[in-house]
């Protein structure tokens, strides 16, 4: 985008649409020129990327060798690609073919004395169009669709939104990509630079922007991928989600999953799937010191700081002590777009398996919160409760901490509704005491006038014991 100048007098939505030898990438950019007398910068935004590690101009090469060695074999009976020298000839005439025909509809592949039999030596010779090139590859042209589609969502665009599409790469040549452009965009693609010199004229600039030479662009990149840290059932909490712009900040407030807990340890990933584990672990860290308290209490903020040069800073902090721990991750984050896409590629493979996992670890959360709430109310309220009263509830917790250590989800939804019904009967139990309770008090000196004040005394103990909305 640097190199073709965009954004020189009016902002525009880009796409850049880069096709290499081995990878495809796709950036949706905002690209907006100075605004007004006191600014003097043109902006760069990145807003979304995706792509395909296995989707490339060698890919094209491989269907034509396939083809041209299937058809030579029909006709002599002999598998060139069983030959290692034969191969590599066809390798070349074939990429040779390929880029010809970017040019032509039609083009010749020869190959004297590619091979040998009994009977002498053997010729390849054949002929091939551009359409039979792009019938050949209609597989992999499609395969262009998913990622820009994706990228145009997770930057909330529709095609029409881009002002302009950028080609970048040697395989953007292919009349064919081209077309598969102009049909997903609804515009011809900018075709002002060469696409195999393109990057180079970026990266210069984009070198001396970032040396301080040139101080008349801002270039604003996005996280590839989500970073967050791992919470209760080795779940993946995100606190920055992919394509975020940086510079970038983001707190959350989390708390301790034991009772008397005096430290927490922080990890921090880097990923798209639901389960930390599945994720890239960047690091980790202690904060010690916490005061012991039943779990739920201490509130513990953990923040996350990337800059411009995408170092991140994770820090965390004690609400209640102001004790702070603090790590930077320099490096870690820096991945290569064959790594990035590959942990796209993974989430996206894996994300009904996950989502199964992610709804069994919440489960298992939640029947164990249930279980802590519930026995720490009949703790507060054992004076209130009689033995028969105390009996299902315990024997209810107790299943359902045994279940919760199986993998049913059916059977711990279950055990849940049991426990909550245990529950309902607990608090109209203890509901009944108090009405009771605040009736013997205003029946006391009041007299007859205390059945008065029970109602609304009564309704107000609902509201709040069960947060029941009521209609105006």
């Amino acid at each position: 985008a640097l190199a073709y100048g965009l954004g020189k007098n009016k902002a525009e939505k880009v796409a850049v649409f880069d096709l290499g030898g081995g990878t495809f990438d796709i950036s949706i950019m905002e690209v907006a020129p100075p605004q007004g007398a006191d600014e003097e910068k043109t902006v760069f935004e990145v807003i979304s990327t995706n792509g395909d590690t296995h989707l490339g101009g060698d890919d094209f090469d491989d269907v034509l060798i396939r083809h041209v060695a299937a058809e030579f074999k029909k006709q002599n009976g002999i598998d060139l690609t069983q030959d290692v020298m034969a191969l590599q000839r066809l390798q070349e005439a074939c990429e040779k073919a390929k880029r010809e025909l970017s040019t032509r509809s039609e083009t010749d592949i020869n190959l004297p004395f590619i091979t040998a039999d009994a009977s002498g030596p053997k010729h390849l010779q054949m002929s091939l169009t551009r359409a039979q090139f792009e019938r050949l590859c209609d597989a992999l042209f499609e395969r262009l669709r998913g990622p820009v589609m994706k990228a145009l969502e997770d930057a909330k665009l529709k095609p029409t939104d881009i002002d302009e599409v950028v080609l970048v790469g040697g395989s953007t040549r292919i009349p064919k990509v081209q077309e598969m452009c102009k049909q997903i965009f609804g515009k011809e693609p900018h075709k002002g630079v060469n696409p195999d010199e393109v990057v180079a004229v970026g990266a210069a600039i984009q070198g001396s922007v970032l040396s301080g030479e040139r101080k008349d662009v801002l270039l604003l990149d996005v996280t590839p991928l989500s970073l967050g840290i791992e919470t209760l059932g080795g779940v993946f909490t995100k606190l920055v989600e992919r394509n975020t712009t940086i510079p970038a900040e983001r707190k959350q407030v989390f708390s301790t999953a034991d009772n008397n807990q005096t430290a927490v340890t922080v990890r921090v990933f880097q990923g798209e799937r639901a389960m930390a584990a599945d994720n890239r672990l960047l690091g980790e860290f202690n904060l010690e010191g916490i005061p012991p308290a039943p779990r739920g209490m201490p509130q513990i903020e953990v923040k996350f700081d990337i800059d411009q040069n995408g170092i991140l800073n994770v820090s965390a902090k004690d609400l209640g002590t102001g004790k702070e721990q603090t790590v930077a991750i320099k490096e870690g984050t820096a991945l290569s777009e064959d790594e990035i896409n590959k942990m796209r590629r993974d989430a996206e493979l894996h994300a009904d398996e996950d989502k199964q996992r992610r709804e069994l670890a919440d489960l298992r959360n939640q029947a164990d919160q249930m279980c802590f709430q519930l026995e720490k109310l009949m703790e507060e309220h054992a004076d209130k409760l009689g033995e028969a009263d105390k009996e299902p509830l315990a024997k209810a917790i107790e299943k359902t901490r045994e279940v919760a250590k199986g993998d049913d989800v059916a059977a711990i939804k279950s055990a849940i509704g049991e426990l909550e019904q245990a529950s309902h009967a607990l608090s109209k139990v203890l509901y009944a005491g108090a009405e009771a309770g605040g009736a013997e008090d205003a029946a006391g000196p009041a007299g007859p006038g205390a059945g008065e004040a029970a109602g609304p005394a009564g309704d107000d103990a609902i509201d709040a014991e069960f947060e029941v909305k009521k209609d105006d």
